[in-house]
């Protein structure tokens, strides 16, 4: 018999990191990045990636006339936090 693989489930900060990264590299839109952050449970992330999470999602929720530009800084900072 063959013993099936364990599936590990993915950590939220893995996930905050991966859809950060896809969008920093145009693979993912703002709207996307939006969606897939509001989707994940910050609950198991320390105080300081759950407040740069949540100051990204109040960026994302208003329309910028600037552009992704703004929002790079907070990519940026979420993901050296996660």
């Amino acid at each position: 018999m063959s013993a099936s693989p364990e599936i590990t489930p993915v950590r939220p900060a893995d996930e905050i990191v991966t859809v950060l990264s896809e969008w920093l590299a145009f693979r993912a839109g703002t709207d996307e990045l939006l969606a897939r952050l509001q989707g994940i449970d910050p609950s198991g992330l320390e105080a300081e990636p759950t407040d740069a999470v949540r100051e990204l999602l109040e960026q994302l929720a208003w329309p910028s006339p600037n552009g992704r530009g703004h929002l790079e800084r907070l990519v940026r900072d979420a993901v050296a936090m996660a």
